[in-house]
């Protein structure tokens, strides 16, 4: 790896040489989890002042087609040459990811909850395009139950361009982390839990139903490398708290975007909020409806009345 130039104010960039396997990187971000517990607490967090690149990303890899086609399979994308945005998120998660196993990044992944997302699309990035990725974590602050980071992560199907092809911005908890101020409580209201159910109040009603067997999350994890042992097994799950395997939170989110492929465009906002984890094998009711020029769509369990996910995607053409 190299070094680079500045990636903003006082971020020097940090070249790899492909993008890592999460895998590898998974064993690492544990084995940092378990030191982290043995560190004294009630320092001072401070996030790495670094940004994380990758260039050269082949999107017309025989390889990748076929793990494209098999994504689209799985949540229901229409065959295209354009790549979904949540296809995108695949290919960059795991550089925003190799930044969250860095020794100086100060929260442990283990454990680590998926709050929020919000991705902006600026234009299509398409089967053959070469890309560069950069990732980075900003804004740690806290919350209520701990602290909150956001990895951003940019793809620019030309490096020299000024604003990404996609940009896209996670937000994360680490719970039970102190972080001096007050929370926010407007941002990030959710966060998967091994507890069961909300008061989630009234829900519309439902345009679909999805049935997901215990096996969805293998699936995703195929297409996506994203094996973390919550969303494998009941086995794996419960061994980190949770009563069954868990979707993966991309994987409903993904699907509910690609059930907008029409109406999306080309160029278009796409967020999503997470409350309670999907738990597996199990039914998610779904309500997709317009909403002034965005379309908004949520998801809940219509027999414990919680929900699931929340989120919407806006059209910019």
């Amino acid at each position: 790896m190299t070094a680079g130039a500045p990636a903003g104010p006082d971020r020097r960039t940090i070249t790899l040489d492909a993008v890592p396997g999460l895998s590898g990187l998974y064993a690492r971000g544990l084995a940092g989890s378990a030191l982290a517990r043995l560190r004294p607490s009630g320092g001072e967090l401070a996030l790495p002042d670094v940004a994380l690149r990758v260039a050269g990303v082949d999107t017309g890899d025989t390889g990748l087609r076929e793990r494209l086609a098999s994504y689209g399979r799985l949540v229901g994308e229409p065959a295209s040459d354009v790549l979904p945005a949540g296809f995108v998120h695949v290919l960059a998660f795991p550089v925003a990811t190799a930044l969250m196993t860095r020794d100086d990044f100060p929260l442990p992944l283990l454990g680590m909850v998926h709050l929020a997302n919000a991705v902006h699309v600026a234009r299509p990035v398409v089967v053959g395009d070469v890309l560069e990725v950069r990732a980075w974590a900003q804004d740690l602050r806290p919350h209520r139950r701990g602290a909150q980071v956001d990895l951003v992560t940019e793809v620019r199907t030309d490096p020299a361009d000024d604003a990404p092809a996609w940009r896209g911005v996670s937000t994360y908890l680490a719970k039970g982390v102190t972080r001096p101020g007050t929370p926010d409580l407007s941002e990030a209201r959710g966060g998967i839990q091994p507890g069961a159910s909300d008061s989630a109040g009234a829900h519309p009603l439902p345009t679909g139903r999805w049935v997901l067997d215990a096996a969805t999350g293998r699936r995703y994890a195929a297409v996506s490398g994203d094996r973390n042992p919550i969303h494998l097994s009941a086995l794996s799950a419960k061994a980190l708290g949770f009563p069954r395997a868990i979707a993966h939170g991309m994987y409903t989110a993904s699907r509910a975007l690609a059930g907008l492929a029409r109406e999306r465009g080309d160029a278009y906002d796409w967020t999503v909020e997470f409350a309670r984890p999907v738990l597996l094998p199990g039914t998610v009711d779904v309500s997709v409806r317009p909403d002034g020029a965005a379309w908004v769509y949520q998801g809940w369990d219509a027999r414990k009345g919680s929900s699931h996910f929340t989120g919407s995607v806006t059209p910019r053409g």
